[in-house]
């Protein structure tokens, strides 16, 4: 009997068969090394799963990668679940892998650390985005489940701590696939408001699949965009999530988170009248130095005799006008006997006193003093100046070397 020869597209079908229907390969757990890591364009994955003895190809189609809560690398540990099948096409088994998380640490713990570490690069978790919050918000805003515990700690908390305050609860679901944008359109929605001072967003304690709506990255960057100062205040103390890095601030608990956003009215009056009574002593202290100072100025003599310094000033003025007097009188009187010795001094140099010894001055009939007897003739006339008088002369004779003789 001959045996017939199959085509190789009829061994492939044959063998693939065989290791669909084996129970162990159709739902496999393959741990190992994430090798040749490949996206493709399509959104399917292709790598190798390696340890110390072998290698094994892997495929994962697109809607299983959409599933995925973290971003597998190149050399990460893998335990990847899924069946073992051929691909008829180049005769290679494969395993399809239907979902994965890391080796050792879970898949959403990975997926948490990859988001936090990108949006910390981005900056978002800055200190200088932060807002201050309001010391004594008006309207506060409470973003959690409307039915849990939390909502009520929060709400008794903040009417015991500050009764005057609103509040504002807008339910959300915290746990399930509608969380995440249940959270964000709450947000939204709170800072469509315009008068809202502070918003609380958070819930009760959980596991971190329980708490993993507040590690979403859409609900970090709602948070981010809020112009609404947001608390962060979900789970417990030790719960870190990505929204309490995201948050204009952090706290330990929801119940903390009620304590932060107002302050005690029983410590705000016990301060209030503790700087009522600092400013009263501070305002009294002030007005007993100004009326010491008051007294001072009233006993103070420039203030008791305001005119005193002018009247000194105007006994210096006429003091001084007494002193400019007599000097200028003494100026004057000296100034008079200088006069009086230039005068006679002048007076002895002067024709005058040359009358006064028995001099006179002869002139002729055209006023011409006669020096010389050569001016004269016999019978001129001349007009002889005495010192009490003139004189009317006429030339009898005259000798030069000697004295003239005239008549009268």
């Amino acid at each position: 009997m001959q045996i017939r020869a199959l085509s190789v597209s009829e061994v492939n079908q044959y063998i693939k068969r065989i290791l669909i229907s084996d129970p162990i390969l159709a739902h496999i757990h393959v741990k190992g090394e994430m090798s040749n890591y490949n996206p493709h364009s399509s959104g399917h994955m292709y790598f190798t799963l390696k340890d110390k003895g072998g290698r094994i190809n892997c495929v994962m189609f697109r809607s299983d990668c959409e599933r995925l809560k973290f971003v597998p690398k190149e050399g990460m540990s893998l335990v990847c679940k899924g069946y073992i099948s051929l691909y008829e096409r180049s005769g290679q088994y494969q395993l399809y892998v239907r979902d994965m998380e890391p080796a050792g640490i879970g898949a959403l713990y990975i997926a948490y650390l990859q988001l936090k570490e990108r949006l910390e690069k981005e900056g978002i978790f800055d200190a200088k985005y932060k807002k201050q919050l309001p010391y004594i918000p008006k309207k506060i805003a409470v973003i959690t489940s409307p039915t849990g515990a939390a909502v009520r700690d929060i709400i008794s908390i903040i009417l015991r701590r500050f009764p005057k305050v609103e509040l504002y609860v807008f339910p959300v679901s915290v746990q399930g696939e509608t969380a995440a944008p249940s959270i964000v359109d709450a947000i939204d929605m709170c800072n469509s408001f315009s008068d809202i001072d502070v918003a609380i967003v958070g819930r009760g304690g959980g596991s971190m699949e329980e708490l993993w709506a507040f590690n979403e990255e859409e609900v970090a960057r709602a948070i981010f965009r809020s112009s609404v100062p947001i608390v962060s205040a979900v789970g417990h103390e030790t719960d870190f999530t990505i929204a309490d890095f995201v948050a204009d601030l952090r706290a330990a608990t929801p119940s903390a988170a009620a304590e932060l956003v107002v302050p005690n009215i029983v410590e705000i009056k016990e301060y209030m009248n503790l700087a009522e009574k600092r400013l009263l002593n501070s305002i009294n202290a002030k007005i007993n130095i100004l009326q010491q100072k008051l007294s001072l100025v009233e006993n103070n003599y420039f203030f008791k005799y305001p005119l005193n310094p002018i009247h000194e000033k105007q006994q210096y003025i006429d003091d001084l006008v007494q002193r400019l007097n007599k000097s200028l009188k003494t100026e004057i009187e000296f100034k008079k006997k200088h006069l009086t010795h230039m005068g006679e001094r002048l007076n002895a140099l002067g024709p005058l006193s040359v009358f006064s010894r028995g001099y006179s001055v002869v002139r002729d009939e055209d006023e011409k003093i006669i020096k010389s007897v050569d001016q004269v003739e016999k019978d001129k006339i001349l007009n002889i100046d005495l010192i009490d008088g003139r004189v009317n002369c006429k030339v009898v004779k005259y000798t030069k070397g000697e004295r003239v003789l005239v008549r009268s």
